[in-house]
């Protein structure tokens, strides 16, 4: 049990009042009796609020499911379906045309083009090598990964053969990113390059050269005397890339944070970041290395002046959504504080240690705090959340709008009504960002009484999705974000499979998505070089001139009409979510691991969060709902994936397995509730459930 700390009518749990007062406060000389009793009236004020936009979601929800039974069986008509939600206020009239007000943004989100990070926040390591990730090595990105069309490295060392192919592959790519006036790079024999284009030189770093292409950076190493330098005719030793130009350190879907304990490690390495002395060590190769952030990269301009870059990700920091609440914090009358008021107030707080300057290295150098807000449900609850950051703001004397807003279009009433979710924090917004297995798990649950849904594999191909990110990019160019904020696009959740991402992920730049999200380092190096291939802001031009597609394709709902599934195809698809679900779960219930590459049915390994478990239970729930699958079934197939799950994590000296105990294991009684409660969870998330069996397994 937590030791509180009553504090103007709230009880603070003791460590979490110790780490904020004596590590985030006192350095910004904040007087802590105040920042106290300011957050508990701001509690006060918010938390009523809160609860109440809850329970408009869930008045929404009953009308929707009343619809839909009073209509089963019948053929959808699609006006009567958007005049229905209109006079429910699901939908609501879009306001007149506005471009956002957003202002002091750093240009690595505004007029800069490159690949994004998540990464979970409990991981001191992994969030340093996101924040790291920032410039990577194509060399070692193309040996090391498939992404190289040559045969695999032979074992035992260094593959010369394989490293020939990597320096041919990436003198290819400097042939078509930064010409020569004359040959090829293959054939360059050192000195100062003569480029077709001789402004792309920008700059030298002792023998290195800096070149510069579609705005990104590409930096050539230049070491005759190193292994790979002394075999090449100009010395070239490595071709780094400027990759990752931001980085989400999330405190949501990719982490298990159910308690003070967690959440302080969240903040700490958050606050670490902001400080920029976080250091993680760990064992390699019989040593104990260190990790720390890179520093800036020094260079001279061709006249002679000496510049920087920077050498680290500008880094958002992604709270959580409205619905969750935490024992970390007490309300008045004894129940749990909204975790995203937390969010919100501590990590601005720990925020505002760059804005004052405090640690070695800076992170924003426009002076601005971004925060990832997920999971908003419609302009209401963007508004409770410009208003809740307009009171942490006046609470910590930041000015107006120092604390921006990145807005995930990932529930379906916050794509239906996206030009006003924008609108309600249009002078904070610096990102909207689909996300697709958010987005599908909750055009699941709001349409659950309609019928029974597609296959989740069929889903990438329903018309709702195509309208929903070609709408995205549409409405947020028509808002004004050009220029001022981030328009993203979505996950490639297989890092072994980097072939298969260099030649899908190419989409997401062409869509004029001026990011996309990738699962690792190695992945946004790689990435990278999409974003060399299409001038995205070029690209914005053209789709600027396009009209955005109309609601009816994003209101139409995925059912599977006229379906007729074999056992066999309803057996696959029921082992194929059960697998998902129980891979996933065993590690977020038993070990608190909520973001890893967890082998799928076919034993890939994908890379997958609460996002995923969300559409994978919620699919399952609703086949079971309508008579698609009996409950017999679902309890068969989920007894038949624990054990195959057992099987893929029997390597593991901490994992706990399920299928010899069913009923004894949280993990699997978690999993399985995650499905027969499917129905009845807040807009079909998972987090309630999840948190209440992890807990258990931290209590016992």
């Amino acid at each position: 049990m937590s030791d509180y700390i009553q504090s103007n009518g709230i009880s603070i749990d003791s460590a979490l009042h110790g780490f904020i007062t004596d590590s985030v406060l006192a350095p910004l000389a904040l007087d802590a009796d105040r920042f106290w009793a300011d957050f508990a009236a701001l509690l006060e004020r918010f938390a009523p609020v809160n609860r109440e936009l809850l329970e408009k979601r869930e008045e929404l929800q009953a009308k929707i499911d009343d619809w839909h039974r009073a209509r089963k069986g019948q053929p959808m008509n699609a006006m009567e379906y958007r005049t229905f939600l209109y006079d429910i206020g699901y939908l609501v009239t879009e306001p007149q045309p506005f471009a956002i007000g957003t202002t002091n943004v750093d240009p690595e989100i505004a007029t800069m083009a490159g690949p994004q990070l998540v990464v979970p926040s409990l991981n001191d390591r992994f969030v340093l090598n996101a924040a790291n990730s920032r410039w990577g090595s194509l060399y070692d990105a193309y040996y090391g990964t498939d992404a190289l069309d040559a045969a695999p490295a032979q074992p035992g060392g260094y593959d010369a053969v394989r490293g020939a192919a990597v320096v041919k592959a990436a003198k290819a790519f400097l042939d078509q990113s930064v010409p020569l006036a004359d040959g090829s790079w293959a054939d360059f024999a050192g000195g100062t390059p003569a480029l077709a284009d001789p402004e792309q030189l920008v700059g030298t770093n002792g023998a290195n050269l800096l070149l510069r292409h579609n705005g990104l950076h590409i930096e050539i190493v230049i070491d005759p005397a190193s292994p790979i330098g002394k075999d090449d005719k100009a010395g070239i030793a490595d071709v780094l890339l400027e990759a990752a130009l931001t980085t989400i350190v999330d405190m949501e879907d990719s982490v298990a944070a159910v308690d003070a304990e967690d959440k302080i490690l969240a903040y700490t390495n958050w606050l670490g970041l902001m400080r920029g002395d976080l250091e993680a060590s760990f064992p390699k190769g019989g040593k104990t290395l260190t990790r720390a952030l890179e520093p800036d990269r020094d260079y001279t301009a061709p006249d002679g002046t000496a510049f920087t870059l920077p050498g680290r990700s500008v880094l958002f920091v992604r709270n959580v959504g409205h619905l969750m609440t935490n024992p970390a914090v007490l309300l008045a009358d004894g129940s749990e504080a909204p975790e995203g008021i937390l969010d919100a107030v501590f990590t601005s707080a720990i925020g505002c240690h760059d804005i004052k300057q405090l640690g070695r290295y800076r992170n924003s150098r426009a002076g601005s705090i971004y925060i990832v807000k997920p999971k908003m449900h419609g302009p209401e609850e963007c508004g409770f959340t410009n208003d809740l950051f307009d009171a942490v703001e006046d609470m910590l004397g930041l000015a107006r709008h120092t604390i921006k807003v990145g807005v995930m279009d990932e529930e379906r009433r916050t794509s239906a009504n996206l030009a006003a979710c924008i609108h309600a924090v249009r002078d904070r917004i610096v990102f909207i960002n689909t996300g697709f297995l958010d987005r599908t798990g909750d055009e699941i649950h709001t349409s659950m009484q309609a019928g029974p849904m597609v296959r989740k594999g069929d889903m990438k191909t329903s018309d709702w999705i195509k309208s929903y990110e070609a709408r995205n990019v549409g409405i947020g160019l028509k808002c004004g974000l050009d220029g001022k904020a981030q328009i993203g696009k979505g996950m490639w959740a297989a890092p072994d499979m980097m072939a298969d991402m260099m030649e899908q992920k190419i989409g997401h730049p062409l869509t004029g998505a001026n990011t996309a999200w990738v699962p690792s380092p190695t992945a946004a190096t790689l990435h990278a070089m999409h974003y060399h291939k299409v001038d995205v802001f070029a690209r914005r031009a053209e789709i600027a001139a396009q009209t955005v597609p109309n609601l009816d394709p994003l209101l139409s709902i995925p059912l599977a009409a006229g379906q007729n599934w074999s056992p066999d195809d309803i057996r696959a698809e029921l082992d194929n979510n059960a697998q998902g679900i129980l891979g996933y779960v065993v590690r977020w219930v038993d070990q608190g691991i909520g973001c890893s590459k967890v082998p799928d049915i076919h034993d890939v390994g994908l890379m997958e969060d609460r996002a995923t478990l969300r559409i994978s239970s919620q699919a399952l729930a609703n086949w079971l709902l309508h008579g698609v699958c009996t409950a017999d079934e679902v309890d068969a197939a989920l007894l038949r994936m624990a054990a195959k799950v057992d099987a893929q994590n029997a390597g593991d000296p901490l994992y706990h397995p399920m299928a010899s105990d069913p009923e004894g294991s949280i993990a699997f009684q978690a999993a399985r509730d995650l499905v027969f409660k499917g129905v009845e969870q807040p807009s079909g998330y998972t987090e309630p459930l999840l948190h209440a069996y992890r807990q258990k397994v931290k209590a016992g």
